[in-house]
């Protein structure tokens, strides 16, 4: 059965809502978690009408269509986070673009399928900043998703998640649908991927600079270290999208970002790793590999025209609490 985080309203019957999140044992996932039982441990209202169901891989396979109806009979959410996906990092998103094409246009096609077959209320699917044009003013916005082709690197996964802004549109148009899409910018913090081979950025780096303090050895970083991006940690993510699932109503997408002023260098993620792990030893910035994307900087009006007042946790000290999460948890961390 899919894991539960229970309300203290009465058990499963008094749930007015029931939320599905799928890829709910991910990063992200992790943190809705986090979030929605930290309001469950305040008894707040809201909260104590919900009741939310976090579903990971392992459980059932998005891809394959009998799998999911059959999750969907079993948990019959009134709303969808749809969060699952084949995630990676730059490398892996060169090698396997056809791989990460072809499997999250399934997962998409599935959830949204079975979200309209049993009438769930509303679903908030999950893209990410890298689906926007190569070629593109700054700062991006909503608008501009399917304004030109994606980076080369990672075109399988883009052109698949753009998919679910025209599937959210056709289910508007002909069924008169309330999904929609969050699209955050790179998001990092505690559960999150960490293998040397598939992780994005952050975890990557931290797990490097964590061997090499180990093993005494330097922390070689791919690239130059030069393109911009903005991070936001998965907690506060995981708050956004509980926000969005309540009360984002737009077909539209909506920027789950960091302010564009807030954009920061590779260097100064590696700084920021390096000031946390306490590593002494030499930095080295291997620029034969690809930098990938110099720069998507993405602009948070949308969101600020909402939540003005949202604050970020700052970035040093977000990076600070993942290293430590991770330090506390190599052994049992996914890496």
């Amino acid at each position: 059965m899919a894991e539960k985080s229970k309300n203290n309203g009465g058990g499963e019957a008094a749930a007015a809502v029931r939320v599905l999140v799928t890829g709910g044992t991910g990063l992200v996932g992790s943190a809705i978690r986090q979030v929605v039982t930290e309001e469950e441990q305040q008894q707040k209202p809201q909260r104590l009408q919900e009741q939310w169901f976090f579903v990971g891989s392992s459980e059932c396979d998005l891809t394959d269509l009998e799998q999911t109806r059959a999750l969907f009979r079993r948990v019959r959410p009134t709303h969808v986070v749809n969060l699952a996906a084949m995630v990676g990092g730059l490398f892996h998103n060169l090698r396997h673009n056809l791989q990460f094409f072809v499997k999250n246009l399934a997962i998409c096609q599935n959830v949204l399928q079975c979200c309209h077959e049993t009438d769930v209320e509303r679903c908030v699917s999950c893209l990410s900043t890298c689906i926007f044009p190569d070629k593109t003013p700054y700062p991006i916005d909503e608008t501009m998703v399917h304004n030109g082709p994606p980076h080369d690197s990672n075109f399988g996964y883009s052109y698949a998640k753009r998919m679910i802004d025209v599937l959210n549109r056709g289910y508007a148009q002909e069924h008169n649908r309330k999904y929609t899409s969050a699209v955050p910018c790179n998001v990092f913090g505690p559960h999150d991927n960490f293998n040397l081979e598939n992780a994005h950025v952050v975890p990557a780096l931290i797990h490097k600079c964590f061997l090499a303090k180990r093993d005494g050895g330097p922390l070689v970083v791919a690239g130059s270290g030069k393109p911009l991006r903005q991070f936001i940690y998965s907690l506060d993510l995981g708050r956004l999208f509980v926000w969005a699932i309540r009360e984002y109503e737009d077909v539209e997408p909506i920027i789950l970002s960091v302010d564009p002023s807030d954009e920061v260098a590779i260097t100064d993620v590696v700084t920021a790793i390096v000031k946390a792990m306490q590593f002494k030893g030499e930095v080295i910035f291997d620029t034969t590999k690809a930098d990938g994307q110099y720069k998507k900087t993405s602009s948070n009006a949308k969101l600020r025209a909402r939540l003005a007042d949202f604050e970020f946790t700052p970035f040093e000290r977000a990076i600070a609490e993942s290293v430590q999460w991770f330090e506390a948890n190599y052994e049992k961390a996914r890496k």
